[in-house]
């Protein structure tokens, strides 16, 4: 069997790796951080996950499910907090069972790497950083503590994040290779509420917490101490944004302005906001995927998303599981599997970038409206009075495995066929309203 060199063992990664392990490739797997299980380093990226349907799949396709979901907790719906502290819970579906769940990404992290280095043809190395590849040989150059290291296999896949070396080795050695990166004009800031002095959870625990502000928002994913994980997503810069919030004075009035219900949950706010670091969110897009049959990307590292549908990670272990039928379908042609996955998953991953910019807009703003949420109410009747015929946008993209191109154009049709019908319905009632005045007319100039 080919030999695999794996560059990056984020969650990803360490999935990747388990599946091509299971296949029987022989598989190093080079991570340019410390082993996660030795300390709990997260790069400044969010240690709460949201995994759905997608993921959970390919962790069941592993058999981990159960091992990696054991300390999950599941979030049912949306809970609005309002500015004056009124609360109003959305479920996500019409189904209590459907849920997404929050998930450490340590972890998770753990058990897929554990669940790669079950198999003994799988190897996984620590503080490896990719440096560049020549995508002609598949040949890797790393740095370590103790000086350059070259390695070589059948293939290099690129699981190494949004500023992916593998990719960047690719935008430099495939002539017109297409590449966009984009960033919101927000950034994101994590803050925590700790648990109750007993250890239970101070907001309502099975719900994803939303602060929507218009043009801002907060939110908070539970965690298995009773603890919440906050994120505030806020303009870098203007008049009100991280650029002119600086002195503690500055972010107390923010906050009892704009969470006047979260400030006295939150008793390290102002240590948090001046020690954690403020993240970019960014949106990249490239193509091709591959390079012949040497070089492959997936994760982030072939399509970055911004975070507002929690399918950042679920997308990337979906396209575990459709490499790993690639490559079973074409065993003996990996560059027309590499081809086959690429195809299968570029079109999905430019939709999913897209809804999850519209899900930004929709969190940050439209869950606090009541048209919204009548809208939503309107979703979930349709659904249960049209069973497996009506789905929401929502419920395709997360509780099913429905391509997300796909259900994206399910949706707008679907939409069409709804604001249609109201419409054709208004219509229908102005004229029965008209109808009876006319009639009312008649019959008393008639007397």
């Amino acid at each position: 069997m080919a030999k695999f060199v794996l560059i990056g063992s984020g969650l990803a990664g360490g999935l990747l790796a388990a599946y091509l392990g299971r296949r029987g490739y022989d598989v190093d797997l080079y991570e340019r951080r410390a082993d996660p299980r030795e300390a709990n380093i997260v790069g400044g990226r969010s240690i709460n996950l949201a995994i759905s349907t997608r993921g959970i799949h390919a962790l069941e396709k592993l058999g981990i499910a159960d091992e990696a979901l054991q300390h999950a907790i599941p979030m049912r719906g949306r809970m609005i907090h309002d500015k004056s502290g009124d609360m109003h819970f959305a479920p996500y579906d019409v189904d209590p069972k459907k849920c997404i769940n929050s998930i450490g990404r340590a972890g998770l992290n753990t058990t897929v790497i554990e669940a790669a280095q079950r198999y003994p043809n799988v190897r996984v190395h620590f503080n490896h950083k990719c440096t560049d590849v020549d995508l002609d040989e598949a040949v890797a150059h790393l740095e370590t503590e103790s000086g350059q290291l070259t390695v070589r296999g059948g293939a290099v896949i690129g699981v190494d994040g949004a500023f992916s070396a593998v990719r960047q080795s690719m935008q430099m050695q495939i002539s017109g290779f297409e590449y966009d990166e984009s960033y919101l004009a927000h950034g994101y800031k994590e803050l925590t509420i700790p648990p109750g002095p007993d250890g239970s959870w101070p907001m309502e625990k099975n719900a994803l917490h939303i602060w929507p502000r218009k043009s801002f928002m907060m939110i908070a994913l539970p965690n298995p101490d009773g603890s919440f994980t906050c994120t505030l997503f806020w303009e870098f810069e203007g008049a009100r944004s991280f650029a002119t919030t600086k002195t503690n004075d500055d972010v107390r009035r923010f906050f009892g302005e704009e969470f006047p219900d979260a400030v006295p949950l939150m008793p390290t706010l102002l240590e948090d906001f001046r020690q954690n670091p403020t993240g970019s969110l960014v949106t990249i897009r490239c193509a091709p995927w591959y390079y012949r049959n040497k070089v492959c990307l997936l994760g982030d590292a072939a399509h970055a998303v911004v975070p507002f549908y929690g399918q950042g990670m679920n997308a990337a272990f979906e396209d575990c599981v459709v490499l790993d039928e690639c490559l079973e379908t074409f065993s003996n042609d990996r560059e027309r599997a590499f081809a086959e996955y690429f195809s299968r998953r570029k079109e999905n991953a430019d939709a999913l970038a897209d809804l999850a910019i519209g899900n930004f807009i929709e969190m940050r703003d439209k869950t606090a409206s009541k048209t919204f949420r009548a809208k939503k109410k309107l979703d979930h009747v349709l659904e249960a009075a049209l069973p497996g015929i009506y789905l929401p946008l929502y419920t395709m993209v997360t509780f099913t495995r429905i391509p997300y191109a796909q259900a994206a154009r399910r949706a707008r049709f679907q939409d069409r066929i709804v604001y249609g019908g109201l419409v054709a319905l208004s219509i229908l009632l102005i004229a029965m309203l008209l109808f009876r005045s006319l009639h009312a007319l008649t019959v008393m100039s008639d007397r």
